[in-house]
């Protein structure tokens, strides 16, 4: 086993795409929730949904940060593939930003069970990053296809195990 198995996973296994699902799904989360409150759908619930999401987003927006680091480092140098992943970073570091700051300037509505008008918008701002920024991330799979094995024929069983295999290895230049 290979120490960068702990960060990057395993070949065909990579950490940072279902993190970011998580990611993702709690900042949508987050606006869905804020959308529902500011409208007037809910009273109190929709901020506590806001909330909750922004500050579990935040959480776990940490290793996913971390994990795609390591991989945009193994990148080389000014490719295209890079500069892809560099636009995806900087999106996702903007998104993260609204986000903090939403839940920063948002905090004291929050306590009174409400979500100010300008924290929605920053969390607006913050959405609308991360919807790029995660168009982006997508093109560094499926279109320059990063970390992709391409190992159209291998058995389920083998696809999903969760151990790596040699001609995997092989395949991704582990």
């Amino acid at each position: 086993m290979k120490l960068s198995y702990l960060w990057q996973g395993l070949p065909g296994h990579p950490l940072h795409p279902p993190l970011t699902d998580a990611t993702i799904g709690m900042y949508t989360l987050a606006t869905v929730g804020g959308f529902v409150e500011v409208v007037g759908i809910t009273k109190n619930n929709g901020a506590i949904v806001w909330w909750l999401g922004l500050v579990a987003g935040l959480i776990v927006t940490v290793p996913t940060a971390l994990t795609g680091l390591a991989d945009w480092l193994t990148m080389t140098w000014r490719s295209e593939l890079w500069w892809t992943a560099t636009w995806h970073l900087l999106l996702m570091v903007t998104a993260t930003t609204f986000f903090g700051l939403a839940a920063i300037f948002g905090h004291t509505a929050y306590t009174h069970a409400n979500v100010s008008g300008g924290s929605y918008a920053l969390t607006l701002i913050g959405f609308g990053c991360l919807t790029l920024g995660g168009w982006f991330g997508g093109s560094i799979v499926f279109v320059h296809g990063m970390r992709v094995l391409n190992l159209v024929e291998e058995p389920t069983a083998r696809a999903v195990a969760p151990v790596p295999h040699p001609e995997k290895e092989a395949a991704e230049g582990a």
